[in-house]
């Protein structure tokens, strides 16, 4: 179901429920029906809450690299993926999308400069290896990008799951070995 179509469904469903609770109230305070309608309706608000809020990413210490400009960085890309979390669960108009994706992109583009420059510039043994990992990412990404312009929303989840995945993995992976080495050469 596309963002539009949900979006209405559930306003559609609020208002009934308010409809319902305001002529449930008819009956009389003591009436059931409308203290049902309001319990189902914080019961909905809740649920949808907590089913949003699953889909986000937050930043745990355990992400830490020990490095303040590369945690500041990660704790950046998270946030602009939890943007395009935005675009993708609530329906934010093409312009949000667009602007979310090309924040992301942009940003994680800089950020990869950023951790290259460190390694290089220490000398780290694995630099072109983390190199050829991002180079990875960075065309998958813009693959899907280009994808972007047959099917939105589709693409848009999908690269979701791809960056959420990618990007954990890949800090507590290869970006723990190469901070280890950074933080030895006085990298802080």
């Amino acid at each position: 179901m596309n963002k539009k179509l949900k979006a209405f469904a559930l306003a559609i469903l609020f208002l009934a429920l308010i409809t319902g609770i305001m002529l449930g109230f008819t009956l009389g305070l003591t009436h059931p029906l409308p203290w049902i309608f309001i319990i189902v309706l914080a019961g909905i608000t809740v649920l949808t809450k907590k089913m949003t809020e699953s889909e986000f990413v937050t930043w745990k210490d355990e992400y830490s690299v020990g490095i303040e400009s590369i945690d500041n960085d990660h704790k950046k890309l998270l946030s602009l993926i939890n943007n395009l979390q935005t675009s993708s669960l609530y329906y934010t108009g093409e312009d949000f999308d667009k602007q979310a994706l090309d924040e992301l992109l942009e940003y994680t583009k800089f950020h990869f400069a950023r951790e290259e420059k460190l390694m290089e510039d220490n000398g780290y043994p694995d630099f072109q290896a983390h190199r050829r990992q991002h180079k990875h990412m960075t065309d998958h990404v813009v693959k899907m990008v280009k994808e972007y312009q047959d099917d939105s929303e589709k693409t848009v989840e999908d690269l979701l799951n791809f960056l959420k995945d990618w990007l954990i993995n890949h800090i507590n992976g290869s970006d723990k070995e190469y901070s280890g080495f950074l933080r030895e050469k006085g990298v802080k």
